[in-house]
């Protein structure tokens, strides 16, 4: 099985609106999935530029797939789908 993938959006609008509580995935993902998951951080995704009216910021990339709104709780639950937990 691929690694899977998780990029954290860092973003100012990201991070004000709930981005910061995301940091925590650094500290649960390795003690839960050990290597099986990689998380990053990234500057921006960019995402919120191309909805700017309706921004559900924060977001988060797993994968290819994102998550609006995303929370410790979402990520993971997408992560253990993917994991067939």
């Amino acid at each position: 099985m691929e690694k899977i993938h998780v990029n954290v959006c860092l973003g100012t609008t990201c991070f004000v609106k709930g981005g910061a509580n995301l940091q925590e995935l650094n500290e649960i993902v390795p003690k839960k999935y050990g290597d099986k998951v990689e998380v990053v951080g990234s500057s921006c995704l960019g995402l919120c530029s191309i909805k700017w009216e309706n921004v559900k910021a924060p977001y988060v990339k797993v994968d290819d797939e994102v998550i609006e709104e995303a929370t410790v709780e979402k990520v993971l639950k997408i992560i253990d789908t993917k994991l067939n937990i």
